[in-house]
């Protein structure tokens, strides 16, 4: 039934999916008297976001059971979201009001009090909308009763619904319920409606800023939260400054004398050590280059992409349609392709690497398929326990063709481009045919630590924000604020790069020259640290519950670590590239 009831979905999906990313409202307009529909969304247990379902998957009652519930079917973003509209067939026609009115009776059975009882424990709530504006509401209530352990289930059978109006055009509505009856066997509950309507002077372009959270989003934390990055910029920027103006200056210097006497020619071959000794071995092609070309196009893409949406979000405001952040993520990440190809094309060439058709291969498919695996598996879940939340069979298709003939071709466009221009090998030292052998270190100078020390300060520019992000997406906050995501998102950048050149640094000057990986990992590492906040979160911060939630939640936060350490990996390791280049390029190379 699920797949059956959105059969529609595919041969219109993939003309809207483009509209949904900027879709206007300026044009809801209506006139006096004409039909404005209530469309019925989903119900589902409050601490539980995901796990949602049709509304009339619990047992109400159909307004009118002569004619068909019309469908209104959404973008790509609204479908993958588990959104799915159904007309309710009220009546309700612009600035007339309603009285009290019955619109349909549920005769209870047996099986339709357990399904409501069972609604009620688990706090569920319902979503309707009107003119694209939400209204919310729970089933029901359970109230003290002094017969009972369980206290007694009581069901709201009226709803009172409040439209402010501007001119013709409908700026806000408003859900109230009362009348609660008890569930019993055996009863006929009438359910009634009544709709008023009221003249505002709030314009329709300001009609959304009821649903956001100002004080939560506004608060005092997060622009110190701001502050506090900023200064942490501030001292990475100055210490790799350091160690670039003053470190290698002296290095530099120590590795440019030239004594005529033997002894100061015994006493600098004695001194010398440190980064210099690997130049011979610094430009050798780093192990799996296949792969790393692959995550490093891959997270250059998703910078530039994550840069791309947020400005988007910026400028249209895309908080306001459903699902229009994810279609716009979907469409961005195809036409971003490109980038993907040129940098893993261009790196995969510079390296030497032989099997480039196997690069652009895996650079096309190496996130979409992570995310796509992570997706079957929750998907799967969705369908058995028959949510909204599984994506239909038409949405997959249609996200597969914009994969294969747009994403894929773009990659493969970049990767013959990136190959083609990014000219011969041009180290500025010559490899050395035998692999210089790496001394012993402390234990804080292995590759290992380093990649994990070299997380911490990235996440912790970036931990505040994590729990804005995580409370709008799991707690249901519209996140607004992309002016904060901006800034928090360059802080990142900033940060990484110059921790994964302190890193890269240190570990060459520890004569280990493996620093291509270890550069990656460094950053890429602040995917973990987020991935252990999540759990932290998961266990303090909310009341989910239940397999199919806890599935979902760390099956979308694993989505988003993947994507985050690829990201920070490729941003880490392209600027430890310039800072190894840049320091050999000034010596003198046997």
């Amino acid at each position: 039934m699920f797949f059956e009831s959105r059969s529609l979905l595919f041969p219109l999906l993939f003309s809207l999916f483009l509209a949904s990313a900027f879709a206007s409202e300026s044009d809801h307009k209506y006139q006096h008297d004409e039909q404005v529909n209530l469309w019925v969304n989903k119900v589902g247990p409050y601490n539980n976001p995901q796990e949602t379902y049709n509304y009339y998957s619990l047992p109400f009652c159909h307004p009118s059971s002569s004619a068909s519930a019309a469908h209104k079917w959404g973008g790509l973003g609204e479908v993958l979201g588990g959104n799915e509209l159904i007309d309710s067939q009220l009546e309700i026609k612009f600035q007339r009001n309603v009285d009290k009115t019955v619109f349909c009776q549920i005769d209870l059975d047996e099986a339709k009090v357990k399904q409501f009882k069972d609604a009620i424990e688990n706090n569920y709530w319902f979503e309707f909308f009107m003119d694209d504006l939400p209204l919310w509401g729970y089933v029901g209530e359970l109230h003290p009763d002094k017969n009972s352990d369980n206290g007694k289930h009581v069901i709201y059978t009226h709803k009172n619904i409040i439209v402010k109006y501007n001119n013709d055009q409908i700026i806000h509505v408003n859900l109230t319920q009362d009348i609660p009856k008890p569930l019993e066997v055996g009863k006929h509950l009438d359910m009634t409606y009544s709709v008023k309507w009221d003249s505002t002077n709030v314009t329709f372009g300001r009609r959304f800023d009821v649903y956001l959270d100002h004080p939560f989003f506004e608060h005092q934390i997060h622009w110190f939260s701001i502050f506090n990055s900023f200064m942490m910029v501030i001292f990475l920027t100055g210490l790799v400054s350091m160690i670039l103006m003053r470190t290698l200056r002296n290095d530099y210097a120590k590795y440019a004398r030239e004594d005529d006497d033997l002894e100061s020619l015994e006493r600098d071959v004695s001194e010398e050590s440190g980064w210099k000794l690997v130049h011979g071995d610094v430009f050798r092609p780093p192990r799996n280059l296949v792969i790393l070309s692959a995550v490093v196009g891959t997270g250059a893409q998703l910078a530039l992409l994550v840069l791309l949406v947020v400005l988007l979000a910026i400028v249209g405001m895309l908080y306001v349609g459903r699902g229009a952040i994810v279609t716009t993520f979907i469409v961005c990440y195809a036409l971003t392709s490109f980038i993907s190809g040129y940098v893993s094309g261009g790196m995969y060439s510079r390296n030497g690497g032989k099997h480039w058709i196997k690069s652009m291969i895996l650079t096309a498919s190496l996130f979409p398929f992570m995310c796509f695996g992570i997706g079957f598996i929750l998907n799967t879940i969705a369908i058995f326990y028959g949510s909204l939340a599984a994506i239909p069979f038409g949405t997959m298709v249609v996200v597969f063709v914009i994969w294969a003939f747009i994403s894929f071709p773009l990659a493969l466009l970049g990767t013959v481009v990136g190959r083609n221009w990014s000219g011969a090998l041009n180290n500025p030292c010559r490899v050395k045919t035998i692999p210089r052998p790496i001394p012993e270190k402390k234990w804080y100078l292995t590759p290992s630590v380093v990649s994990l020390m070299g997380g911490l300060l990235p996440f912790g520019s970036i931990f505040i924000e994590m729990y804005f992000v995580f409370t709008s997406f799991w707690n249901y906050k519209v996140y607004y604020v992309y002016g904060f995501m901006l800034l928090v998102f360059l802080i990142l950048i900033i940060v990484t790069v110059c921790v994964t050149i302190v890193g890269t640094y240190f570990l060459l000057n520890a004569e280990n020259y493996h620093w291509q990986w270890t550069s990656f990992f460094s950053a890429a590492s602040t995917a973990v640290y987020v991935y252990l906040y999540s759990i932290y979160y998961f266990y303090v911060k909310t009341k989910m519950s239940g397999f199919f939630q806890t599935s979902f939640y760390f099956g979308y936060t694993l989505m988003f670590s993947l994507g985050l350490g690829i990201l920070c990996g490729a941003v880490g390791f392209l600027g430890s590239n310039l800072f190894v280049r840049r320091i050999y390029r000034n010596i003198k190379c046997d």
